[in-house]
């Protein structure tokens, strides 16, 4: 089923106040405010060097008959719906991760030169995937992963919970879908991640992640991403924070038969 975001005046304070989007206040005032930004005011908060700009996305915008892709590469045009909970979050994306974004278009590009604007890839659809619900998780140590790959959520989350507290685990939330979707109080959270292995900075994690999708060494099939039930990360519920949720959350998933994860990141 399609998810409806709920209305401006909708939606419930307190998801501000949890993970993931009490980590985008820096622009609490076009979230939580009355009103919603305009255009002028997404284009004035872009960081500096930035090329890409937003532009309304109107039907005269449309019918220059180009590909969503192709506006932002050859005009660095970012198509965005006004007053949209959606194009929002992307809009909030493009300024915090931008070479993260651009490494999808460059890809994109060449996906869009190779299969035209009718047909998608599977390298496509991994992008698409990551972009809608992507997180980058940085491990520094190798026994998380193993957990992860076993899909034991309990032990990933509840036995090693303070990895999560300490910084021996940390996760970037870059997918705006999963924004949208967190206006949603009860909603569960899962993304779709890449990992990085070490000890990196988040900007490091960053920018790994970027290279590797804009030289097309990673994302090449949606198998390629890791699911990751945010919503049992410590913290980010109240439930998520007593043992009995993660031995029934509905959000985890035992692993398929056969199911395999590409080998992390390591810069």
């Amino acid at each position: 089923m399609r998810y409806v975001a709920p209305l401006r005046e909708d939606v419930d304070p307190v998801v501000f106040t949890r993970w993931p989007l009490r980590g985008w206040l820096g622009h609490a005032a076009w979230i939580q405010g009355a009103n919603w930004p305009g255009i002028d005011e997404l284009n004035t908060a872009r960081p500096t060097g930035q090329h890409e700009r937003f532009v309304a996305q109107t039907p005269a915008l449309l019918d220059d008959g180009l590909h969503y892709e192709q506006r932002i590469a050859t005009r660095g045009e970012i198509a965005t719906r006004e007053a949209n909970w959606h194009d929002l979050f992307n809009a909030m994306a493009w300024l915090r991760y931008p070479t993260l974004k651009r490494a999808l278009n460059t890809q994109q590009m060449t996906e869009i030169a190779s299969m035209g604007t009718r047909e998608r890839s599977r390298a496509q659809y991994a992008m698409t995937h990551f972009d809608e619900a992507g997180v980058v998780v940085t491990l520094r140590h190798r026994g998380l992963l193993e957990l992860w790959d076993a899909h034991d959520w309990y032990g990933l989350f509840w036995r090693e919970r303070n990895a999560w507290r300490e910084g021996r685990a940390t996760v970037q939330v870059f997918g705006h879908a999963l924004l949208e979707h967190a206006l949603t109080p009860a909603k569960l959270l899962v993304g779709k991640a890449l990992v990085v292995m070490g000890d990196h900075t988040q900007d490091e994690a960053i920018a790994a992640c970027a290279d590797g999708i804009a030289s097309g060494r990673l994302l090449r099939d949606p198998l390629d991403l890791r699911p990751l039930p945010l919503s049992g990360l410590p913290g980010w519920r109240a439930e998520s924070d007593t043992e009995p949720f993660h031995r029934h959350a509905e959000c985890y998933q035992p692993r398929r038969e056969g199911r395999a994860y590409p080998p992390p990141i390591g810069l």
